[in-house]
């Protein structure tokens, strides 16, 4: 018996005896439409489901990598999350280019940012925080990386805020996440969290002007005491490092502290990533390596507002690149922390911005 079809076109609704060529191509059912006309007037809509379709699946989306260690990205990525149009975005969220922060690149000029400006600052950083306390609430096993970037999706909307990673030079997630030797900007996906499991959880957010940027790295159940005393080491060198930050300090010694403290508990240090000044933009000068005797430039003044965030590793301190190209795994596989906040210089020392309230 032949089956009634009904036209795909928004509103139609038509009888339609016209597939679309490419579903034919994809093995994509029921695509029909009722017109050459209707397809067209639709096309813009439709054509997602050709991505979709074509995105890899399963366990191993690129066969034949060679991966790390044993952690596997599980796809298809869920689609972009939505942000309501009354929300102001920076500029880079329609275009994926941040303009702004292009034109200070090259620049080593470290901005002081005024008391006025710290006012509006403080409020973001703490709306930050709560979206970070959120989403590490709804850690636990069997929960996907993708329903928590959900969670963190609405919560920092429900702000009035912009997730800040969210088509940040292109990145297609509201937040970073990652789990066990993934060191940095692990892309939510929908694998399960497991029992032992350690996860961080990177949050940056905009409003009024501002951005604000701060992670945390926690057990996911019972883990065992490697992985406690690196969550345990890697807190321990963010917070020596601050305990530093003063008027006069120079920012390249923030990586003899951190270095010092991890390679005292048998750890290492990620060299390839950095600390990083923030404000109006997401990154800007100063940029601020985590590891000792490197070449770090700048002396720290009254209104320098910058994050700490040392990436430390059980094994080697050496890195490789999913075929993501965002996804930064540990080189041999071995499992990697990471703890960030962001702070401002004061007068007599440092007022830490994404701190937690008590």
């Amino acid at each position: 018996m032949n089956q009634r079809r009904l036209c795909k076109g928004l509103d139609c609704g038509k009888e339609a005896t016209l597939q679309c060529p490419s579903c034919i191509k994809l093995d994509v059912a029921g695509s029909y439409f009722c017109s050459q006309t209707c397809f067209k007037d639709n096309w813009t809509t439709h054509k997602a489901v050709h991505k979709r379709t074509g995105e890899p699946s399963g366990s191993d989306p690129w066969p034949g990598y060679k991966y790390s260690g044993p952690l596997r990205p599980l796809y298809p990525l869920s689609p972009r999350r939505e942000v309501p149009a009354d929300i102001p975005r920076p500029d880079y969220a329609e275009t994926g280019i941040p303009l702004s922060e292009l034109s200070v690149k090259s620049s080593s000029t470290i901005e002081a940012v005024s008391e006025a400006d710290l006012v509006v600052l403080r409020k973001v950083c703490q709306l930050g925080r709560e979206v970070l306390d959120i989403g590490l609430a709804a850690v636990k096993p069997g929960v996907t990386t993708d329903e928590i970037d959900r969670v963190i999706h609405e919560a920092t909307i429900a702000r009035g805020a912009y997730p800040s990673t969210l088509n940040y030079n292109g990145y297609k997630k509201s937040c970073c996440i990652s789990v066990n030797e993934v060191i940095c900007h692990g892309i939510p996906d929908q694998r399960p969290l497991q029992e032992g499991d350690i996860v961080n959880l990177d949050v940056s957010l905009f409003k009024d002007g501002f951005h604000t940027d701060l992670n945390e790295t926690m057990p996911v159940g019972k883990i065992d005491d490697e992985a406690s005393r690196l969550i345990k080491t890697t807190r321990e060198c963010l917070e020596n490092a601050i305990a530093t930050v003063k008027p006069g300090g120079l920012y390249r010694d923030l990586g003899n502290v951190i270095e010092k403290h991890a390679k005292s508990q048998g750890f290492s240090v990620v060299k390839s990533f950095l600390a990083h000044g923030i404000h109006r933009h997401f990154h800007c000068a100063p940029n601020i390596p985590q590891y000792a005797r490197n070449k770090g430039i700048g002396v720290m003044k009254v209104g320098h507002v910058f994050t700490i965030e040392p990436m430390i590793n059980v094994g080697t301190w050496k890195d490789q690149m999913w075929p993501d190209e965002w996804t930064a795994v540990t080189a041999d596989g071995k499992r990697s922390a990471q703890f960030e906040q962001m702070m401002v210089v004061t007068k007599t020392g440092v007022e830490v911005l994404t701190a937690r309230r008590v």
